[in-house]
């Protein structure tokens, strides 16, 4: 257990503003220095008081839109179980996935399998586990289903190009809208079923004009197919991107969803509409911690060399394309510009080289935020420096404060 006066200030109410990510305004510097005296250095620190919160914060922005949480930006066992007890859904992708929410006790109805591509062991494996429904964008991937016609069901993903997103999904996944006719037609003869449409405007996306235009021209299809003769299209998944702040402010997402809820609403009403969000659950629910484990004066700046980098909790900076604020636990001192850099022996592996800082000396803390999303995920072991532990907060809605350290077996490695 953390003292007393940690306990207090490290539950956070669900009533409480969503934009409060777990940062040294939840845990003060006494209680980061303390789970670095229990647990060691470096840390992911995991707050699933604020997975619920993002997660019933963005059911209220999108009212009968059911959430299917994207393992792929958290995949971490006590993030399941705690969106599994919040009613929510599933995003898979992987056998991997698969298997982790198959241990979380995750029934495989709330499931569904939305790579586009998939392996033939793939869809045993979902399939073997009770999932039913996949996602394909083209004539052979449709083809992969015909032996499974009986027990499978697609969605079509569509492209919508979204320039303005910090990743654009649909440059590697989707169809063109005017060839969805078309694959439903393939299907229907090879005996395949297709229920709905899929699309996905891209990661961290800024403007809800394209989830807009790409609803808009789902719903055109739908109405399209059905004059057709076509299978009635009764399932839309709208996919993920909703944006969180980083270093920059970002609209509140009850703004961002508004007109998404007025397009939304123009649907058929025996239309079921998805969702895939990730980053928008996973970012803001956790911190990293990491020490200084050298110094070196170069070119009239500090060097701190720290036991966390880009081949660790900051491959999101590489992968993802994402700036996380950073701020060193010391705040006494004149700042001058100074450089942060990872551990390992690759030049690439700077995670900031002009951010103001007092002067630090080793074991000194530095903390980064919003880092639940793409980080931990996509970390390595590379130079052998042993990626950061997760450290698991408020892993059930009255933990009050309780730190649970999961080892890696139980953490879906």
């Amino acid at each position: 257990m953390l003292p007393r006066a940690a306990r207090r200030s490290s539950v956070v109410s669900s009533t409480q503003s969503a934009d409060l990510s777990l940062d040294a305004a939840v845990l003060s510097e006494a209680e980061i220095r303390e789970l670095v005296a229990r647990f060691g250095s470096p840390l992911l620190v995991v707050d699933c008081d604020q997975v619920r919160r993002q997660y019933r914060t963005l059911q209220a922005a999108l009212p009968g839109v059911d959430l299917h949480y994207a393992l792929k930006p958290l995949p971490h066992a006590a993030v399941v179980a705690c969106l599994r007890d919040e009613g929510a859904f599933f995003d898979l992708a992987t056998t991997g996935e698969v298997e982790l929410v198959k241990a979380q006790g995750v029934a495989p109805e709330r499931c569904i399998h939305t790579h586009p591509i998939k392996r033939d062991s793939d869809i045993r494996d979902a399939l073997r586990y009770g999932v039913t429904t996949f996602v394909a964008d083209n004539p052979e991937e449709i083809k992969k289903f015909v032996r499974y016609r009986k027990r499978a069901e697609l969605l079509l993903r569509v492209c919508f190009r979204s320039p303005t997103a910090v990743c654009d999904l649909s440059r590697k996944f989707g169809c063109e809208p005017r060839a969805v006719l078309e694959l439903i037609e393939l299907a229907r003869r090879l005996g395949v079923r297709v229920r709905g449409l899929s699309f996905h405007v891209g990661s961290q996306a800024t403007d809800p004009a394209k989830y807009i235009e790409a609803i808009r021209a789902c719903n055109d299809l739908i109405a399209e197919a059905l004059l057709a003769g076509l299978p009635a299209l009764d399932v839309l998944d709208i996919g993920g991107g909703f944006p969180v702040p980083y270093s920059e402010a970002v609209m509140s997402i009850e703004s961002f969803c508004r007109p998404i809820r007025a397009e939304l609403a123009r649907l058929p009403a025996h239309v079921r509409v998805i969702a895939e969000p990730g980053r928008f659950i996973a970012a803001p629910s956790a911190i990293a911690i990491s020490s200084v484990m050298g110094k070196a004066r170069r070119d009239g700046r500090w060097w701190y060399y720290l036991d966390d980098g880009l081949y660790g909790s900051y491959s999101g900076q590489l992968f993802d394309h994402a700036k996380y604020p950073v701020s060193a636990l010391r705040t006494e001192g004149e700042r001058h510009p100074s450089v942060l850099a990872g551990p390992t022996c690759d030049s690439i592996d700077v995670i900031d080289d002009n951010i103001l800082l007092p002067e630090l000396e080793v074991g000194d803390l530095i903390v980064g935020r919003m880092m639940g999303a793409y980080t931990w995920a996509s970390a390595t072991d590379f130079n052998f420096f042993k990626r950061a532990r997760v450290v698991v907060m408020n892993e059930h809605p009255a933990a009050a404060g309780r730190v649970v350290r999961l080892e890696r077996k139980a953490a879906g490695h």
